[in-house]
């Protein structure tokens, strides 16, 4: 996990002040050059020119599978392909790169749903994930996107076991005036609880709800997150209006499964996608894409604190094929 000490050391005031020195597409661009790297080398071989055939195909089909991209996706990509190649008679593999380009992002657009906290007060977001996803950063980071369109937030440290977890989230909340619900051991459950009542009683805009890491196969740890969701929706009917999975993009198509084990727990609503810049399996988003497309919310790809920034589909294709 990134250590969210490298933020914390900077003042709120010097952290909300400066400005980046690479905009966020240039930065997209750089955080995705090992997964651009293993894509782009042997793609760049295949659309050196010559004429589209079966061999084309084939080579093709095993650069996306190597690429983290998945076997469906990689079905669907291809026959998206073919049929871009048929209507517009493409005969060389020059044209090849922007036919899959766009078919790349027609299978991603539709999980481009930015996360909108405006429809309930307190707008209550439980986080999940296996520990080292980034969970604890991720909040971090959200709550300070969060203030800075205006919102009050409150963070429930629901991970009462791990006290590094809870350590840097109310280090988060000292230094930014977040106020931080917390207890040593105990039941996540109850502090969860005590957070969403608090946030109703003071008017609080949005919730963090941080859960213990857990491996989808530890059944009853799955079994206490599923306790806690349902503890939400008591303490506010309806809640958690967001149940956002995080993931570490360095898993690969091990993340494929976490989303589908965690959504058949706790009907997950939205994905962030972390450590994209230190991988070389960004494709794995387009296997999410087709194995079970949930909204991808968020996309880390640095240790900057603006470097969580909403997911826009052909803005990370163009970075990807750039």
């Amino acid at each position: 996990m990134m250590d969210m000490l490298n933020f914390f050391k900077k003042d709120k005031e010097q952290t909300t002040a400066q400005e980046p020195s690479l905009s966020w597409a240039e930065r997209l661009k750089q955080g995705l050059t090992r997964t651009r790297s293993q894509l782009g080398n042997q793609l760049g071989a295949l659309f050196g020119g010559g004429k589209i055939d079966e061999d084309v195909y084939e080579e093709l089909e095993t650069i996306l599978l190597t690429s983290d991209i998945g076997i469906y996706a990689t079905q669907a990509l291809l026959e998206d392909v073919r049929k871009e190649v048929k209507r517009q008679s493409l005969n060389d593999t020059t044209q090849l790169r922007a036919a899959l380009q766009e078919s790349l992002i027609r299978l991603l657009e539709p999980l481009a749903q930015p996360l909108n906290t405006t429809t309930h007060q307190p707008y209550v977001i439980m986080l999940a994930g296996v520990n080292g996803a980034g969970k604890t950063t991720t909040i971090g980071k959200l709550a300070w996107s969060l203030q800075r369109q205006g919102k009050s937030v409150l963070i429930a440290a629901g991970d009462t076991f791990r006290a590094a977890a809870r350590e840097q989230l109310q280090t988060w909340g000292e230094r930014n005036n977040v106020h931080v619900i917390a207890q040593e051991g105990g039941d996540p459950a109850a502090v969860i609880f005590d957070a969403v009542n608090s946030a109703k009683a003071k008017g609080i805009d949005v919730v963090l709800a941080d859960t213990a890491g857990r491996l989808p196969t530890q059944l009853n740890l799955m079994e206490e997150i599923r306790k806690v969701h349902r503890v939400i929706g008591k303490a506010l009917p309806g809640a958690p209006h967001e149940v956002l999975l995080v993931l570490d993009a360095n898993t690969g198509q091990n993340a494929v499964s976490q989303v589908k084990a965690f959504d058949d727990a706790i009907k997950v609503t939205g994905l962030a996608l972390t450590k994209l810049d230190g991988t070389a399996k960004g494709g794995v988003i387009a296997a999410i894409a087709k194995e079970r497309p949930i909204p991808i919310r968020f996309i880390g790809v640095g240790e900057q604190i603006d470097d969580l920034q909403t997911f826009n589909a052909r803005e990370f294709v163009e970075a990807l094929f750039a």
